[in-house]
């Protein structure tokens, strides 16, 4: 599963210190037609503990948000066990295997994506993304934590608009969540 598939999202996460930031545009197409401009693709959950961001079909991505919900009441809350649990059944359960979304889930400790090959990817650097954008905004956001003296915050927030100036499939409307660890 490409990450070249899912047109009209761009989630980026970011760590830095004790702060993880998930953001997420809010533009949605059907084919070349711009159908919906404020959707929220990152959310909370889990007693707001854990956020995630998903991109690919919205049906798809809401049915592996709430497996890994159930995921995280099995397990305690335990994001790894929990995100290696759903990467286990979505690999091998004919339904879930049809589902066309990726997901990134971050917990004040750890972030991962999530993909139906059976990824579960934590990034070296403290930053990941998917989506059509990822690139320009992953790219954003490496280099403006390695040049800037900008909180997480403000790093997600101009990488996403850099994402939204040159991607067609993601907009300006952006969703924001933020875990800190005290």
């Amino acid at each position: 599963m490409s990450n070249d598939t899912f047109h009209g999202t761009t989630i980026l996460a970011l760590r830095s210190g004790r702060t993880v930031v998930m953001a997420g545009d809010g533009q949605i197409t059907l084919g070349s037609i711009v159908t919906k401009h404020k959707a929220k693709k990152v959310r909370k959950i889990f007693h707001d503990q854990i956020i995630t961001g998903f991109a690919g079909a919205t049906a798809d991505a809401l049915t592996l948000s709430e497996k890994l919900e159930e995921k995280l009441e099995r397990y305690n809350g335990n994001l790894t066990r929990s995100c290696v649990e759903l990467a286990r059944q979505w690999r091998t359960d004919k339904y879930l295997r049809r589902l066309e979304a990726m997901m990134i889930a971050a917990d004040c400790h750890n972030t991962y994506l999530l993909s139906g090959n059976g990824d579960v990817i934590e990034p070296d650097q403290g930053v990941i993304s998917i989506g059509s954008g990822s690139p320009a905004a992953q790219s954003a956001a490496v280099a403006l934590m390695e040049n800037t003296g900008l909180s997480a915050r403000q790093i997600v927030k101009k990488a996403m608009k850099i994402a939204a100036d040159l991607c067609i499939y993601t907009n300006h409307e952006v969703t924001i969540e933020e875990l800190e660890n005290l």
